[in-house]
């Protein structure tokens, strides 16, 4: 469901350099000559073909100190090597090819480096590749809507559903949380069910589903928000092995998890633990809490692990030759598919710019997703539509990144009946 927008865009014509990027001006191609921000008559830096133009995509992501650089420099990586296989191929309409290596920040997981750097380089660059975090894309969400410039989330937040510059991928964090109750009541009888998450809306958006499928079961539901930090999870172990809740949803970051795993077990919890698809990483095998892990933890994903056989998993891996296998890598590659079709029938529509490209964004029903996702959850011309299947992956040390699918892509009966008419966070 996403709300429509009037924006005034003022134009700012201002020449940037001999490179041929112009800045703050949205008024497309005219005549043949280049004049949207991003966008350059000459050849991108390490073109295929030096005939083509380029157009620039932003990149802002955790790639240093924040709870989610073990995936953000996958994610980053997956994308580089997906447009650098685009480009391969022919680029964008045989006219483009994209660049999204230059224009490349570290938000460290903090809203407010987010918006410094994002300030940093959106005359730069037509539309953002990707934009790391919840809270930390909702810092600039404001400016984005103001200048018509699309933006990829690394995030799965509900509030992507009413935003029009927003491409998201996959279910959100509510309707995952809300399918893995489902899930949790159909296979393990469940009874009670408690939230245990970060603050802010990627916690409490799968909290807030966690609860309206709880509600809906006639479940009991607990709510517990934690802190950051494998060493602040004290508080959490204690409700959740003092409440003994049949369920816990964790959406935290990974470290977090592996010590609310952990130590819960060693303290004789025996209930079951869902984490969202963010509180796995592959290194928790070889962290002190992998027994427990195996032994009380599935994974819910919005997106098919590493080794799935698709189209689009093995594209991601020819591409990726040598890497440690991560899934930040498969979702940075899945999340990339529906800005280059949205870049595809911009190109196409002749209106080379910003609003060009969110009108492109509007008439996308379907993305080919190589397999990756089903083609509706490409839908972003329909106001009403929002994509509701998730998965369930259990840990498996055979498995490349040490998960394999327990339940395929499946909608639960809440999330089914589920109307969206607001970010499920602000329901908490």
């Amino acid at each position: 469901m996403k709300s429509r927008y009037a924006v005034t865009v003022v134009a700012m014509a201002a020449l940037l350099s001999a490179c041929g990027v112009f800045r703050g001006d949205d008024q497309g191609t005219q005549g043949g000559a280049v004049a949207a921000p991003g966008v350059t008559t000459e050849p991108c830096p390490s073109a295929v073909d030096s005939k083509k133009g380029c157009i620039y995509l932003g990149t802002i992501s955790d790639l240093t100190a924040g709870p989610f650089a073990a995936l953000a420099v996958p994610i980053t990586d997956a994308q580089k090597a997906f447009w650098a296989r685009v480009n391969k191929a022919g680029g964008i309409g045989g006219k483009y090819e994209v660049d999204v290596t230059k224009y490349v920040k570290d938000n460290k997981y903090n809203p407010e480096v987010h918006r410094q750097v994002y300030n940093e380089i959106k005359d730069q660059v037509l539309g953002l590749a990707q934009t790391l975090g919840s809270p930390t894309t909702a810092a600039i969400i404001g400016d984005l809507k103001a200048g018509n410039i699309v933006a990829a989330p690394a995030s799965w937040t509900s509030a992507w559903e009413f935003e029009d510059v927003i491409i998201e991928t996959g279910s959100n964090y509510c309707v995952e949380a809300m399918n893995s109750v489902d899930y949790a009541v159909d296979t393990y009888k469940v009874k009670s069910v408690m939230a245990v998450h970060l603050a802010g809306d990627y916690g409490a958006d799968a909290a807030a589903g966690a609860k309206a499928a709880a509600e809906r079961s006639g479940l009991t539901f607990t709510n517990v928000e934690t802190p950051s930090g494998a060493t602040e999870q004290g508080r959490a172990i204690t409700e959740i092995t003092k409440n003994k809740p049949d369920l816990v949803i964790l959406t935290t970051g990974p470290a977090d998890a592996a010590t609310i795993v952990g130590q819960s077990a060693a303290a004789g919890y025996k209930g079951r633990f869902i984490g969202t698809g963010p509180t796995w990483n592959p290194a928790l095998l070889q962290s002190p809490a992998a027994p427990a892990l195996k032994a009380l933890y599935e994974q819910s994903a919005p997106g098919k692990p590493w080794d799935a056989d698709t189209p689009g998993h093995k594209a991601m891996r020819d591409a990726l030759p040598g890497v440690t296998p991560n899934d930040g890598y498969t979702s940075g590659w899945a999340w990339a598919y529906p800005m280059k079709a949205a870049l595809d029938a911009m190109v196409a529509g002749g209106n080379v710019s910003r609003s060009g490209l969110l009108a492109a964004v509007k008439t996308l029903k379907t993305v080919d997703y190589e397999g990756m996702l089903p083609a509706e959850a490409g839908n972003f011309a329909d106001p009403a539509a929002v994509f509701r299947q998730t998965l369930i992956n259990k840990v498996d040390d055979k498995a490349t990144t040490g998960v394999t699918i327990v339940k395929d892509f499946f909608t639960g009966p809440t999330a089914q009946a589920y109307t969206f008419d607001g970010p499920c966070f602000s329901k908490l």
